[in-house]
């Protein structure tokens, strides 16, 4: 039987996220995009927090959805250096490496962060 695109993507997380995990001193940086939106959060998942997040719908950027996405890495980098943190783990949430995700990546190394 033929897996669906969202089975698919929830096995490949599954797998991922048993092999990362954040702390509050390497915390995990999970990205969630939709159809219109692309979504950051900075997780501790010792203390199950969440450190700093960032969204497409909270900045109010124009452009096409790639340059938006490589903007909301750019802030959710600000906001973790106020936080005093700059190496992080990407978890690109079962999504594949290109596009608007690699675009969010590219951003927040811009932004000073460390992967």
């Amino acid at each position: 039987m033929a897996l669906s695109k969202v089975e698919k993507r929830n096995r490949i997380k599954r797998r991922v996220r048993g092999k990362i995990s954040g702390s509050s001193e390497l915390p995990r940086l999970s990205v969630y995009k939709s159809n219109k939106e692309i979504y950051a959060q900075l997780i501790d998942d010792k203390d199950g927090k969440t450190l700093a997040s960032a969204s497409s719908r909270s900045l109010n950027a124009t452009g096409n959805k790639v340059q938006i996405s490589a903007e909301v890495g750019k802030a959710i980098a600000e906001k973790a250096i106020a936080a005093g943190i700059e190496k992080i783990v990407f978890d690109r949430n079962g999504f594949v490496y290109h596009g608007r995700v690699k675009a969010l990546a590219d951003g927040a190394r811009e932004g000073g962060l460390k992967f």
